[in-house]
């Protein structure tokens, strides 16, 4: 029996344009909260207490040794806007420092564990409790 006030789902049409591509259902990057970010001698927002340029520290999430790192990575992964995340580092990268970055994102722990799919390290971690 028909809906009381007519067709509540129209039937499709009885042609179909070949020319119509199909909608994407791949999500689409967002862009940087602030252009200035594609800027190599810019300084960050999320790098507030020191004096770093964009150039710097791309070098400091690169060179040094892992803790050296992990302090970098994890100042991204606190202080930026997640979306600014994503233009310093992968996913692939995160996980590659998980071990050493959990001392340096403070609250937003668990958020990167849950979001990534990686394993909540506690905090502080158990050899440390009994010092």
């Amino acid at each position: 029996m028909p809906p009381p006030h007519g067709d509540a789902h129209p039937s499709p049409p009885a042609h179909r344009c070949d020319s119509v591509e199909p909608v994407s259902t791949t999500p689409t990057p967002l862009g940087p909260t602030r252009p200035d970010l594609l800027d190599p001698e810019t300084r960050p927002y999320f790098l507030w207490w020191t004096d770093l340029t964009i150039a710097d520290f791309r070098r400091k999430l690169v060179e040094g040794s892992v803790d050296d790192r992990a302090y970098w990575a994890g100042a991204l992964l606190r202080e930026a806007n997640t979306r600014d995340v994503w233009l310093f580092l992968s996913p692939a990268d995160v996980a590659s420092l998980w071990s050493a970055l959990p001392r340096h994102l403070g609250r937003t722990r668990a958020m990167w564990a849950w979001l990534l799919g990686l394993p909540e390290l506690p905090w502080p971690p158990p050899e440390a409790r009994d010092a």
